[in-house]
This record gives C-alpha cells, sequence and structure tokens, in this order.
C-alpha cells in the first residue's frame, strides 16, 4: 500500500533517537569552543575542523527532523517545542563557533592554503573558506561575533512570529457565494476555488474571505515586515556593508548588475503581459480583469489528476533523457520521501528539503489541478538537483545556494509543458489551455517574482532612508508596482495591496524571490539548448547540477553557458513571452 506521508524514521527511528542525537550535539559545544585562540595551531585547527563537521552533520538532520514534523502540523505544541529546542542548540553553537571566522581570517590566505595542502581531507572546505577571506571585510572581532550571535534568536522569531500568525493561529475563513452556499476558504484552496467559478462576486467573494485574515491583521503583518527590514538594516550597520542590497548579494558574489538588470528589464518591458492582461479580459468577458482573475482557465481542458497519475505523466515526460536522469526522478519520489496531501496544520505550498549525504524530502498540498502536476515535477528537479550535488561533491560543497536552485525545478516544468504540447493531436481547446500554462509560467515566475523584488528593494531604500515602515506604506508601494507592471489599480480589488503580507519568501528569506526569475530565465535557455540537441548542451546542464555549492553561482551559471550580467538573457524571455501571446491571441481569434 502507498505511502503519502513522509517517513522520518529514515533521519531518527524514534523521539528517544532525536533527544540523544541532539543531547550529544549540545555535548559538543564546550568542547567545540575550548578551541578559542587555538587555531594558529595546525593539530588543533584539524581537530576543530573535524568537531565542526560531525556537529553540523547532527545538528542538520536533528533541523530536518524537527523542522518536517513541524511542518507536518503547525498546531501541534510539541512539535513546534521540539524544533524550538533545536533553533536554541543552533543559537548556542553560533556563540561558540563565533572566534572561528576572525580567527581563521587572522591566519591569512597563504597560511590556510598551505594547511589545506598538508590536510587533503580538508580540501572539501576549500570553497567555504574562499567566500570567508572575500567577504573579510564585513567579518568582526570574535568577541564582537560572539555578541550579534547572542542575537539570533530575535531574528529567527521574527520569522517564527510570521508562520505562527499565518500558520498556526491561521484558519479557514467562510465565504457565501451568490447562490446563498457558503464554501470554506484556505490558502491550499483558494484558487483552486476561484478558477471553478463563474461569477465575478464569488471569486470577488472568495478572495476577500481569504485575505481578511490579512486586513485584520495587517497592522501586525507591517510590524514584523518592519522588524524584518530593521534586522537587515542592523546587520548592514555592524558588518559595514554600503546597503541592505549589498549584504544579500554580496556572500555569493553576485554582482549587483544582475539584479539591476533584471527588474530594469522586466519592469520596463511588461508590454506583452498587460497585452496578455487584456486579451484574458476580452477572452473571458469581463469588464474589469482583477488579480485573482488569472486562475481562470480560457479554455477547458483535463484538470485533474490522481497522484499516481501525476507521477506517471512525470515519469513519461522524462522518458527521452538519459537512464540515470529518469532513475533519479524516481528515486526523489519514492514513498515516504513525499509528504502529498493537505491536512489540518499542515505549512502551505511545497519545497523540497535535503543535502549534506541526506537523501531529499518533498512537501506537497497536492489536490489534483494541473498546477499540482507542475508542482510535482517542480520539487522533484530541486531533488534530483540535490542528488547530483551529493554525487558530484564532497559532503560540505554539496549545499548548493538559492541563485541556481531553481533552474533544476524550473527545467522539469519546461520540458513537462513541452510534452503535453507534443503529445499528440492537440483540440484547439488544449492549445489554448497549454499555451496559457506556458504564458502563466512567465508571469508567475519571471515578472511576478522580479515585482515582488523589485518591491524588496524599494522599501529596503525607504528603511535605510529613516522612513516609517507600516502597511499603508507596504500597500502603496505595492499599488504603484502593479500598475508598473500589470497594468492594472490593484486599489480596485479592496484587500489585494495587502498581497505583500500573503509572500511569506518576503519575511522568512529577504531577497530570495528575485533568483526565481534569474533562475528561471537560466533554465529557459538551457533547456533549449538541450532540446535543440545543441552539441554538450545535456552534458553542462548536468555537470551544473554536480557542481553543487562548488562555486560562485553567477560562475556556475555562466560556465554552462547563460552570463546573467547582460540584458540578452532577459530579453530572450520576453521575446518568448511575446510570441506565444501573438499565439494564444490567434488561437482566441481576437
Amino acid at each position: 500500500m502507498a505511502n503519502y506521508t513522509w517517513d522520518l524514521t529514515h533521519f531518527f527511528e524514534n523521539e528517544e533517537a532525536f533527544e540523544k542525537a541532539l543531547s550529544d550535539f549540545k555535548a559538543l559545544i564546550p568542547t567545540i569552543a575550548s578551541y578559542q585562540g587555538k587555531l594558529g595551531d595546525e593539530e588543533k585547527l584539524a581537530e576543530f575542523l573535524r568537531l565542526d563537521k560531525k556537529a553540523n552533520l547532527i545538528l542538520v538532520r536533528c533541523y530536518y527532523f524537527a523542522s518536517m514534523r513541524s511542518d507536518r502540523n503547525k498546531k501541534d505544541v510539541a512539535n513546534a517545542e521540539a524544533l524550538m529546542k533545536v533553533h536554541i542548540a543552533m543559537q548556542q553553537y553560533g556563540t561558540a563557533v563565533s572566534f572561528q571566522s576572525p580567527e581563521l581570517l587572522a591566519l591569512g590566505r597563504e597560511k590556510i592554503d598551505a594547511f589545506i595542502k598538508k590536510y587533503p581531507e580538508f580540501e572539501e572546505y576549500s570553497f567555504q573558506l574562499d567566500q570567508l577571506f572575500r567577504e573579510a571585510d564585513h567579518i568582526l572581532s570574535a568577541r564582537e561575533e560572539n555578541l550579534l550571535s547572542a542575537y539570533s534568536p530575535i531574528s529567527s522569531g521574527i520569522r517564527n512570529l510570521y508562520s505562527q500568525l499565518t500558520t498556526a493561529d491561521g484558519k479557514a475563513a467562510e465565504a457565501t457565494l451568490s447562490d446563498g452556499s457558503k464554501v470554506s476558504v484556505s490558502q491550499a484552496n483558494w484558487t483552486s476555488l476561484i478558477s471553478k467559478t463563474e461569477k465575478a462576486e464569488d471569486r470577488q467573494a472568495i478572495f476577500e474571505a481569504l485575505y481578511s485574515y490579512y486586513d485584520a491583521h495587517k497592522s501586525t503583518y507591517g510590524e514584523i515586515y518592519n522588524l524584518t527590514l530593521q534586522n537587515q538594516l542592523a546587520n548592514v550597520r555592524n558588518r559595514g556593508y554600503k546597503n541592505i542590497l549589498e549584504s544579500h548579494l554580496s556572500g555569493n558574489a553576485i554582482p549587483e548588475e544582475v539584479f539591476h538588470t533584471l527588474i530594469r528589464v522586466a519592469s520596463t518591458h511588461s508590454e506583452p503581459l498587460k497585452k496578455y492582461i487584456e486579451i484574458r479580459r476580452k477572452a473571458l468577458g469581463l469588464k474589469a480583469h482583477r488579480s485573482y482573475d488569472r486562475f481562470l482557465h480560457l479554455a477547458s481542458s483535463r484538470s485533474h489528476y490522481t497522484y499516481e497519475e501525476a507521477k506517471q505523466l512525470f515519469f513519461d515526460s522524462i522518458a527521452h533523457f538519459p537512464k540515470d536522469f529518469q532513475e533519479k526522478a524516481r528515486e526523489v519520489t519514492k514513498d515516504g520521501y513525499v509528504d502529498v496531501y493537505p491536512s489540518e496544520g499542515k505549512r502551505s505550498g511545497a519545497y523540497s528539503n535535503g543535502g549534506y549525504d541526506m537523501h531529499p524530502y518533498i512537501l506537497l498540498n497536492f489536490v489534483g489541478e494541473l498546477n499540482d502536476v507542475f508542482t510535482l515535477a517542480h520539487e522533484s528537479g530541486h531533488s534530483m538537483h540535490t542528488l547530483y550535488s551529493e554525487e558530484g561533491q564532497p559532503t560540505l560543497k554539496q549545499d548548493y545556494t538559492i541563485f541556481v536552485a531553481e533552474i533544476a525545478s524550473t527545467f522539469n516544468e519546461h520540458n513537462l509543458l513541452d510534452y503535453l504540447l507534443n503529445s499528440g493531436e492537440l483540440s484547439k481547446e488544449d492549445r489554448i489551455f497549454l499555451l496559457q500554462k506556458a504564458i502563466d509560467e512567465i508571469v508567475s515566475t519571471f515578472y511576478r517574482q522580479t515585482l515582488f523584488a523589485h518591491y524588496e528593494f524599494l522599501m529596503a531604500q525607504k528603511a535605510e532612508q529613516g522612513e516609517p515602515i507600516n502597511f499603508q506604506v507596504a500597500n502603496q508601494t505595492m499599488v504603484q508596482l502593479y500598475k508598473d507592471y500589470y497594468g492594472i489599480d490593484i486599489t480596485e480589488e479592496k484587500l489585494k495591496p495587502l498581497v505583500w503580507a500573503y509572500i511569506p519568501h518576503l519575511f522568512n528569506s529577504p531577497f530570495y524571490v528575485y533568483q526565481y526569475a534569474t533562475s528561471f530565465t537560466s533554465s529557459m535557455l538551457l533547456y533549449k539548448r538541450v532540446k535543440n540537441k545543441e552539441e554538450g548542451a545535456f552534458d553542462r546542464y548536468i555537470s551544473l547540477l554536480k557542481s553543487g555549492g562548488s562555486d560562485y553561482p553567477v560562475n556556475q551559471v555562466k560556465k554552462a553557458g547563460v552570463d546573467l550580467t547582460t540584458e540578452t538573457p532577459y530579453l530572450a524571455v520576453i521575446e518568448r513571452m511575446k510570441t506565444l501571446v501573438d499565439q494564444l491571441e490567434k488561437e482566441l481569434g481576437l
């Protein structure tokens, strides 16, 4: 019988094993802390690094176990307490090893290189050390690092506060439809409900039922976001970065021109997006196209799949790729490694977890829509990337950056889309349906995520200039960006300006979302070359996945053939969008 929930015994057999591992980790802390002031001695440095690796591998396993168990039920207090224990242990460890970076920097690059040459086992630290020396100007003294580490629970507490308010304390809302019937609306089902409604007032009722919670708590969400920005600003000031953007890009050597080029191209080349919105308005017979109308299909198609059907469709779509690629897809979707269906208290959305020689896990909230099939392919791409990284790199070089993390996931989506478009003779309805899917992928991944990144940048600038940050300022900023990108006035939707409060990445992972767009851009070009059977294209793509976290991400992508410091890759996405929109307009006969 199939198992549609995670089997976390791969981490620990039971609660007692988890508690013992966490206890073992905490027991290592004073021993590791005792190496302070001794890293100048080669033997002591070697001992320290061995213990540091051992401790980190235990900690990662404890964290994944506790966080994933909590994600299965955010309402379970015991799970939350276990996760908090891990966070506390992480903070204690961070404080204990805060001397590490200053002491390693004091040794100098030449001495560190000589040490690695003498002790080849530590070559897997080489890239981390390169990053350390690159960031030397932003590393403080051992005492100062120790002081800052003591405040880390506050930083994580801001993220936890958002999570608790949104998920743990959140609950489904009730919407009354035009026929008098009532429906329960949650984050897991609201888009599906809207896609099935025929009346504009019903879509409005569903949307407002969901967003009424954000409206009721808008002042609190505004203050949490203010704290998020102030936390980033404190980091800028303490570590000597010139601004918040640089503080997020510097560690991975991402040129600021990559970010600025992306938002410039997307915000000034939004004509195909605005044309698409108008085409949709006409085709759907709407007086005005609201943002939530984006979930309406322009044509009917088979829209419900069982989970097993979704898996098979994904497997069929990659059947033309090498055997190893297919085997990894099947491996990451094995029973016990995917938590499939929504349940009360379960975290919303989807993700893939894994790394450091551990098998990856996938979280889904599968309800059977076509989007869920694409989500399965997407998250499987992440997990496959993890397997390739573990295959190609030593343990401490397996953790690839967010910047390249979305390439494998969206590569799978491009391929699945092509497979569906070319799966046989399509009816006109099917062609329209899949064209919409292709366009919506560009809208959601390239334009929408860039809009949110643009929002983060503007709000960061306001914080840096000492301007007040509250829900009203956040709303006003979002209203202007929707006009610039979409050409629509979201104030007419009453609650839509609160969309910033709905996006967890803005609170949990600042300056994360722009990387969806850069990854999408990269994967689109890489997939195009693979599809066109360019010599060596697939091998270069797999080499990128196998490179894990062994190089700076912009370099990794450039080696695979995409230079994101130029406008060319982004303009290629715009041109693809124009072509698809024109094709859709023709199919619709508008």
